[in-house]
């Protein structure tokens, strides 16, 4: 009897020790992570560099994959490439995933979804629209449109040949800018699935061997993969918010109505240091978009227009000029094909509204302050009434202000008369009779 027991206890251990061996396919696959990485917004180099350490992050953690969630108007080509070499330098298998639905992966983020080892999109996304746009409104020539279109054309015709994708399809988002539905990308061979969510994507994938750019073979274990996700540092976070062209217009208004400020009021000093500051950081934003010349011009005409507002009646026709060629000229400073990219009109009237007002405001303030006469020192004497106290002949007393002064004329004025300042000659004034001035 005791045998037997011994027997069946040595079998439950026997099995115990098998099963922990030999995990079944649930537990080997919960143990699995997967980083998580989105770039939405402007593709700059701030998103390039967080991107790029991700995936390196990844790679020190030996992570099963890297899910990088897509969602962007495009940006900076040189940035994109980082991203993309970041991709191609991975150990782990980059999965490029357009989301959410509505989202979309234009311009050069068509280049760095082509560049996952595996690309998925979420319905109703879209990509494509990759033609090359010149920051600044530059305006180059025909040669040097070409070669630029014919080196982008060829990157990605690149990009899509190492991952087996549609060349010809890649291509034509650069040269036509032509853009792609999920299942047109899908269809076409541009992207590999069309899936709904992460984990929908997960459990597709799960399982399928990805051949990388060096000739291996990586099989993915995503079923029951642990979602880590890779946030931004605060300062990345603050750049690429600034980034944003509506922040960018807004910290500009600022800057100028408090530099203003500063130069209207000396020795502030608070408004000179806030608008510095506000300044710097909208050029270092509008340096990462394609500004467009007509929005600057418009926007300095507003400014013009307020200023003659507070110089000269109009009855608010400059003023109302101005507030137009403001919002219009906002509108127009971020030259873009994407609407996401552009300044809103919510963000351009909150501007205008409120900086035409202090302009107009502070400018005739200061119009009107300046073009009063002054009432103290020497220069508020002038011009000032008093009374002869003693013959002038040519010197003698005069009372103003209800101080009796030494006073002379040129001729003789008697006592009594009323007089008007001319000069002040030290502590002597100049005067002249009311009655020869009139």
């Amino acid at each position: 009897m005791i045998l037997r027991f011994y027997r069946i206890t040595l079998g439950i251990l026997a099995l115990l020790l098998l099963m922990s061996a030999f995990p079944g396919r649930e537990q080997a696959a919960s143990s699995g992570t997967v980083v998580e990485i989105s770039l939405d917004g402007m593709i700059h180099h701030v998103s390039a560099e967080y991107v790029v350490r991700g995936i390196r992050y990844a790679n020190e953690r030996n992570a099963d994959a890297v899910l990088l969630i897509l969602d962007t108007p495009g940006g900076l080509m040189n940035s994109m490439r980082l991203i993309v070499q970041g991709i191609f330098d991975s150990r782990v298998p980059v999965i490029t995933y357009v989301a959410p639905s509505g989202g979309s992966a234009a311009s050069a983020g068509f280049f760095i979804l082509l560049a996952g080892d595996l690309a998925a999109m979420a319905p109703g996304t879209t990509s494509g629209a990759a033609h090359p746009v010149f920051l600044g409104g530059t305006e180059i020539g025909k040669t040097m449109m070409a070669k630029i279109e014919n080196d982008a054309a060829s990157y990605i015709r690149s990009i899509a040949e190492k991952r087996g994708r549609n060349p010809q399809l890649a291509e034509a988002g650069v040269r036509e800018s032509k853009s792609y539905t999920d299942q047109e990308a899908l269809e076409g061979h541009l992207v590999d699935l069309v899936a709904s969510s992460p984990q929908d994507l997960f459990a597709r994938l799960d399982g399928k061997s990805v051949k990388r750019i060096n000739g291996t073979t990586t099989l993915l274990r995503l079923d029951h993969a642990r979602v880590e996700t890779y946030a931004m540092t605060r300062r990345e976070r603050f750049l690429a918010w600034v980034a944003d062209p509506n922040i960018a217009f807004i910290l500009g208004a600022i800057g100028v109505a408090c530099l203003y400020i500063e130069f209207t009021h000396p020795g502030v000093i608070a408004p000179g240091v806030v608008g510095a500051i506000a300044l710097v950081l909208a050029l270092y934003a509008f340096n990462l978009l394609p500004i467009n010349v007509m929005g600057v011009l418009l926007i300095a005409v507003a400014l013009a227009l307020f200023v003659l507002e507070a110089k000269v009646t109009s009855h608010g026709v400059l003023a109302a000029g101005g507030f137009i060629a403001l919002v219009l000229g906002a509108l127009l400073l971020v030259k873009s094909p994407w609407p996401e990219a552009r300044i809103h009109l919510s963000t351009a009237l909150s501007v205008a509204i409120p900086l035409a007002l202090i302009s107009v405001i502070l400018l005739r303030y200061a119009i009107l302050a300046k073009r009063r006469k002054s009432v103290i020192g020497e220069a508020g004497m002038i011009g000032t009434i008093g009374v002869v106290k003693t013959d002038l002949d040519p010197e003698g007393k005069v009372f103003v202000r209800g101080e009796l002064w030494d006073a002379r004329a040129s001729q003789k004025i008697p006592s009594g008369a009323r007089v008007r300042v001319r000069q002040v000659d030290g502590l002597v004034l100049v005067v002249e009779s009311l009655e020869e001035t009139r």
